[in-house]
């Protein structure tokens, strides 16, 4: 990459691919989201965007023609000068930069800093020397994001492994003195704490997955109204009562190609909330609908009558951690079922609904088999 200037009092010119030809348009270094810095074959800055003022807080005045050391004085972070310890000029001729690293500012603020040593032949002086800088935050948003999920996972396995343990230990200890029905008892407990840890760590699967870009759908026929009949009937065979879901499914639905499991997983965890968080009547609709760019998709409507979600929090329900009450879950739920749901080019909203209560809209596109995706 080359830029294109004639001297140190211009500020910056335009940008060129790295054959200058016809087909590349010059980019303007401000229009960069990141820092732009160049310094010439003596070491003077001849460009600094505005991004690199803003990162920097040092003035484009201050910076333009003067020594690169000076107009950016980095340190890592044991308090050493970086271009005293890089000498890009001085050093090694086979040099072609430097890897992205933490360095200090001056008041001891980070940046992400990497460069380039553009020479005239491989192991000719430099001609350019290339600085590009980023903010820290975006890492640090990350870095409390894998923090918050690690507290999250340490707290909910805490309490079934010690669950687990406790009834095991016991069990093996004093096994001749509980009776059939006690022990009955124990270990349907510790089964249903081995459940509930085998659901965490399938969620931590799935938003590795889904982070990663790399959450698989193996698309087959998939018959939604079953799939919601199907989820209905095991909520009412676990004690609720029938009179409680309303279910509207209109019969011209599109045929629809999609992974069964991962919308049993959408379909669950929409109906569990609904059941859990919300209350009265839990209604289920499913309809014909247009997708993305009027593809026809089927979309499906969960909704209760229960206090609802607030205005504020609607944009973070699909976010990690969010909880709607404070009645367990881990608040990774809806950001799975977010995933899956844009992993089938579909889209999913929240909303209030009819009676007052939350609700949830999924549409996905009717799509094609696996082997034709």
């Amino acid at each position: 990459m080359a830029v294109g200037t004639s001297g140190p009092a211009e500020t910056h010119g335009a940008l060129r691919g790295p054959s200058d030809g016809p087909g590349w348009v010059g980019i303007d270094p401000d229009d960069l989201a990141d820092g732009l810095i160049v310094a010439d074959e003596t070491g003077r800055v001849i460009c600094f965007n505005d991004a690199a003022v803003r990162i920097t807080a040092v003035a484009r005045r201050d910076a333009l023609g003067h020594p690169l050391e000076r107009a950016l004085p980095l340190e890592d972070l044991k308090g050493r000068r970086w271009w005293t310890l890089t000498d890009p000029y001085g050093g090694l001729a086979t040099r072609v930069g430097q890897p992205e690293r933490n360095l200090l500012l001056p008041g001891g603020r980070e940046v992400l800093v990497s460069a380039r040593y553009v020479r005239e032949r491989p192991t000719g002086p430099i001609r350019r020397l290339v600085v590009s800088l980023r903010g820290t935050e975006a890492r640090r948003r990350t870095e409390r994001s894998h923090a918050e999920l690690i507290a999250t996972v340490a707290h909910e396995l805490r309490s079934p492994l010690t669950s687990v343990k406790g009834f095991t230990a016991t069990l093996l200890a004093k096994w001749e003195r509980f009776t059939d029905d006690q022990k009955r008892l124990m270990l349907e407990t510790v089964d249903a704490d081995a459940n509930r840890v085998t659901r965490l760590i399938a969620e931590l699967l799935d938003i590795s997955r889904i982070d990663s870009g790399r959450l698989e759908v193996r698309r087959q026929p998939v018959d939604m109204s079953a799939a919601v009949g199907r989820h209905v009937q095991a909520h009412i065979a676990s004690g609720q009562s029938a009179d409680r879901f309303l279910l509207r499914i209109r019969h011209d639905l599109p045929d629809l190609w999609a992974d069964p499991d991962k919308i049993d997983q959408v379909l669950g965890n929409l109906l569990e909330n609904a059941v859990r968080h919300g209350a009265g009547t839990v209604t289920i609709e499913v309809a014909p609908a247009s997708a993305k760019n009027d593809e026809k998709g089927t979309a499906v409507t969960v909704s209760d009558e229960g206090p609802g979600i607030p205005e504020e929090s609607m944009g973070r329900v699909f976010t990690r951690f969010w909880r709607g009450s404070k009645r367990g879950g881990t608040g990774l739920g809806l950001y799975i079922v977010k995933g899956i749901v844009e992993a089938h080019g579909g889209t999913i909203t929240v909303g209030r609904g009819p009676g007052g209560g939350a609700e949830f809209r999924f549409i996905l596109p009717v799509g094609a088999p696996a082997y034709l995706a």
